[in-house]
């Protein structure tokens, strides 16, 4: 009898501690929230750049089933026992969280019920208001390799289930992007055996040749036509560049690259033809298949326009002995900063931000910054923002206006790029505003 007593009193005693364990836990998790609230909220009304979860709090049973599912490990936060979105700007559209919520209480949306998120008006197919021109990816708002690769592929179905075919010389479709939707298109409308041009601005994989070295990210399944499927939950800049070069080895994949797209109008015949820097051609379907980001957008400041000044960083080795400034708070930028960290062999690095917090970056960046500059390895300048550039300093101003002059060989901005809105809006393809809407 008295064992058995003896065994209860543990149990007893066991729940008690596993009790204060789980309301530690949550306590640690409330106040983790709360001070990513509060840095959200200094920051004024974010719009992430692509589809992102709304909570109903009026369902949310505060499960916390949304953070642990959430591949990024920060944006979301139970506070209160709700969960909320503490940190929109590090999501990356995966949409796991949705799928995890046992009550249903969170939708897939873009943009804020303040501030809108203008995007290409497609229908379920991704074909705009104007017949035979299609938008996937990052461009629609769906920044995820895995989605765009989906999209890319389901917008080709329906080219190559429908009836719009070039005649004589004209192709049956153009494809501009050569990133994961780009490719996906390409390869499925290869497959079908139609005629198809591949136009890229820069380099084959479009984005992700940008991509800091060793910089990871999400992919999951990948099924790409002709190729066949890619099951990674994560892979590193040079393992993506591989499995492109791949795939260009392995189907025969031709893409003109160096074509800089400037215009689209109607041609003869229901046609479409698609300007760029390498000539006119005449198709009877386009695929966008752009990122977001256009054209970098710069900073406006006196000495931007001197050959130091850098948009992105693709060979640290580059900026060997140099004194460097990053500029920017974003994921680009930290990523570029430990870049050069990395590789670059650097004299230093340092990152101005006009914020005083890392807030936008995704958990993983905003721990390995805050222990680089506790290190000593990259210094960063919050609160700042650029006055002017000369050829061996930059000049600065803080929150109280006063300056700050460092030492500088190279400037790298990443403060973001203008989406080719232009292009689109030029064609009469509809751009809508969404409010907080799927």
């Amino acid at each position: 009898m008295s064992s058995t007593w003896i065994a209860l009193g543990f149990l007893v005693a066991f729940a008690w501690i596993l009790s204060l364990f789980l309301q530690k836990r949550e306590q640690l998790r409330t106040e983790t929230g709360r001070r990513d609230l509060e840095a959200l909220s200094a920051m004024g009304d974010i719009v992430p750049a692509s589809i992102h979860p709304l909570i109903d709090p009026l369902r949310c049973i505060g499960s916390g089933a949304c953070v642990y599912a959430c591949p990024e490990k920060s944006v979301l936060t139970v506070v209160n026992g709700r969960g909320v979105l503490t940190n929109p700007l590090g999501c990356i559209g995966h949409g796991a969280c949705a799928s995890a919520c046992p009550v249903q209480a969170i939708s897939l949306v873009f943009g804020t019920a303040k501030r809108g998120l203008e995007l290409p008006e497609v229908d379920p197919d991704f074909q705009t208001n104007q017949p035979g021109i299609y938008i996937v990816g990052e461009l629609g708002g769906m920044g995820l390799i895995r989605n765009a690769v989906s999209q890319g592929r389901q917008a080709a179905d329906h080219i190559v289930a429908g009836d719009r075919r070039g005649a004589g010389e004209s192709l049956d479709a153009v494809v501009v992007g050569a990133g994961p939707a780009g490719t996906s298109a390409t390869l499925r409308l290869m497959e079908a055996g139609l005629r198809v041009l591949l136009l890229e601005r820069e380099a084959f994989g479009g984005t992700i040749t940008h991509y800091p070295r060793a910089k990871v990210v999400m992919t999951g399944a990948l099924d790409f036509p002709m190729y066949g499927r890619v099951s990674k939950r994560k892979m590193s800049k040079e393992q993506l560049v591989t499995l492109w070069e791949d795939i260009r080895d392995k189907t025969g994949l031709q893409v003109a690259v160096g074509e800089l797209v400037q215009h689209i109008e109607r041609g003869p015949d229901d046609s479409w033809l698609v300007s760029s820097s390498g000539g006119v051609f005449k198709t009877a379907n386009v695929l966008l298949a752009l990122g977001r980001r256009g054209s970098p957008r710069k900073l406006d400041v006196p000495g931007e326009e001197q050959s130091k000044v850098v948009y992105r960083v693709i060979e640290p080795e580059a900026f060997q002995g140099q004194h460097v400034l990053v500029v920017g708070g974003g994921n680009a930028a930290v990523e570029s900063a430990f870049a050069l960290i990395d590789g670059g062999k650097c004299a230093s690095v340092t990152i101005s931000y006009r914020k005083n917090t890392f807030a936008r970056c995704r958990q993983p960046n905003r721990k390995r910054i805050e222990a680089e500059i506790e290190g000593g390895r990259l210094t960063a300048l919050l609160g700042t923002e650029i006055e002017e550039i000369f050829q061996d300093r930059v000049s600065l101003r803080n929150a109280s206006r006063e300056p700050i002059s460092i030492d500088n060989d190279a400037v790298v901005v990443q403060v973001g790029g203008t989406a080719p809105t232009d292009l689109l809006q030029n064609v009469g393809i509809e751009i809508v505003t969404k409010y907080g809407e799927a």
